[in-house]
Parts: C-alpha cells; sequence; structure tokens
C-alpha cells in the first residue's frame, strides 16, 4: 500500500490570480493500492465512488501517459482535513495526491516536474496544484504550453490564519463574476503588488504584505458572493494582520500574522462569536515540503 499526505493551499494570495500560491500544514491523506480487478473506494462519499473521482482520473492519466495496464485500483482517503469547496486547494489535493500515488505504483516513472505539466493539464492552472507538489510559496506561468515555476520557503516568522465560511463556494461560480476584460491600469496596480508579494517572503520585507495584498482582478468582484466578508476583512486588520486576501475563489479569508501574535486567533474567534458568525478559524504554519510519500503507519 503507498500513502501519500498533501498540504491544503492558498492560491492568488491577493494579487497573484491564477499563479501565485502557497502550502500551509492542513493535510489530505490518501492511500493506494493496485486490486486484482475492479475500482475500490473507502472513505469517499458514494456518489464519488465511480470512473469520475477526480483521484482516479488523476491516476488513471498518470497511468496512461506511462503506458501502464492495471487490473484493478484500491483508493482511500485516510484523513480528510482540507475542506470541498472553500478556496484552499481541496480539489488540488486531490489530483496531486493521484498522480503521486500512481507514480509510486510505476516506480517513479515522472519527476515532479513531469508530476506538475500532469497536473496543469488536469487543472487547467497551477496556483494551487504546484504549491501542493513542491511546497511553499510557488509562482507558476504557462509559457508555450509549459509550466513554468520558481519556488520560495516560507520562513517561520509569520504564520496563517484561515477563516473559513460555513457555506461552500465553487470555483466555476466565482469565475462567472469577474470581468471578461481589465484595464490598463488594474493590469499594472497586480503585476507590481504581486512582485511585491514574492519579495515580502523573500526579503523578510513583512511591513509591506499589506500593500503586496491589494488585488484589483478578484476579491473585489467575488466578495459579493460572501456574506459579512468586509466586516471580517477589515476586523483582521483592526486586530494586526500583517495581510488579508481572499484564498482561493473564495469563501476563505486568509489572514497572515507575525509568528508572535499569539492572541489574534482568540480574538478573531470571539469576535465572529459575538456576531454570531459560524464560520470557522485555524491557525497555521507554513509548509515547505509539499506532497510527500508516507512510510510506515499514518
Amino acid at each position: 500500500m503507498i500513502k501519500v499526505k498533501v498540504p491544503a493551499t492558498s492560491a492568488n494570495m491577493g494579487p497573484g490570480f491564477d499563479s501565485i500560491g502557497m502550502a500551509v500544514k492542513l493535510y489530505n491523506e490518501f492511500a493506494f493500492d493496485e486490486a486484482n480487478d475492479g475500482l475500490n473506494f473507502n472513505g469517499i462519499p458514494k456518489e464519488f465512488c465511480n470512473e469520475d473521482n477526480i483521484i482516479y482520473k488523476a491516476m488513471k492519466y498518470c497511468f496512461d501517459k506511462a503506458g501502464y495496464r492495471f487490473k484493478g485500483l484500491t483508493i482511500s482517503v485516510l484523513n480528510q482535513h482540507i475542506p470541498i469547496s472553500r478556496g484552499l486547494g481541496s480539489s488540488s489535493s486531490c489530483i496531486i495526491g493521484g498522480l503521486v500515488g500512481a507514480n509510486e505504483i510505476i516506480k517513479g516513472k515522472f519527476s515532479k516536474d513531469e508530476l506538475l505539466e500532469m497536473a496543469v493539464e488536469i487543472e487547467g492552472h497551477p496556483d494551487n496544484v504546484a504549491p501542493a507538489l513542491f511546497g511553499g510559496i510557488v509562482v507558476a506561468i504557462d509559457e508555450d504550453n509549459k509550466t513554468l515555476y520558481n519556488k520560495i520557503e516560507i520562513k517561520d516568522k509569520v504564520k496563517f490564519v484561515t477563516i473559513i465560511p460555513d457555506f461552500r463556494l465553487s470555483t466555476e461560480e466565482a469565475r462567472k463574476v469577474l470581468p471578461k476584460q481589465i484595464s490598463r491600469a488594474d493590469g499594472i496596480y497586480n503585476i507590481g503588488r504581486a512582485a511585491l508579494m514574492f519579495s515580502c517572503f523573500f526579503t523578510d520585507r513583512y511591513d509591506l504584505i499589506r500593500s503586496a495584498c491589494n488585488d484589483a482582478l478578484h476579491q473585489n468582484y467575488r466578495k459579493q458572493l460572501i456574506p459579512h466578508f468586509d466586516e471580517v476583512y477589515n476586523k483582521c486588520y483592526e486586530l494586526g494582520a500583517l495581510g488579508c486576501y481572499l484564498s482561493g475563489a473564495g469563501p476563505t479569508i486568509m489572514a497572515i500574522i507575525d509568528n508572535g501574535a499569539d492572541g489574534f486567533s482568540n480574538s478573531i474567534k470571539q469576535y465572529l462569536k459575538n456576531q454570531n458568525i459560524k464560520w470557522e478559524v485555524f491557525e497555521l504554519q507554513a509548509d515547505n515540503k509539499g506532497a510527500v510519500v508516507i512510510k510506515g503507519d499514518c
């Protein structure tokens, strides 16, 4: 049996639309085994126990690339801590888990770079799958039908607080509210801030993260789909967050705080409780490893 652990991811990171993402220590864990015949699932809702399952499709994609033929598979979800359709890369964790698991079955035929290419072909863009695979903060782009990326590790001077609403928001729905064209001014606005975001983590200029988090391409449109967004977002800054942004397509709000800011999470939890906003709050460290094959027991 092969076991794979994949971290949650937070895409866009403010201005880095479809290009910047990071990994945090919240995980889904999977197990894979070849079977004599058929397709078997464990720990997965019945409606997803079929050939349309995203984990299976990723595995088959990898097997097909390798020309590998299998009689059957057993796919198990051992732990599912990444919430579904909340902007924390749940589907990307399934894709990466399936690809890494399949690659282990075929004795590591493909490199991580090749697995990334497959993941992007399946997902359509790299901002979640890249950090899920590599960890850290990853900037990734498509150039001549090839994914180019650069990763930096996140230092332990900051941590991340996920503020997770009690409803799902599909990426498809969140994309429908975006404009089909943007102005030159908005493009320039985001280019500068996306570059600043990456440089802040590279040079430890966390005092600049608030400005780096600002976005003109998606957040102002998508927040209309999220009740209480503005009040919670503003409260994060009031409580001392270094930066704050809509994670992925939403609805999760991600706050970046100083590693010594021990009271932030309790304060935002109390605020939500006082406002009768039933959202979950998790304080997380960065994950710099990405997807890993687990040796021994989970």
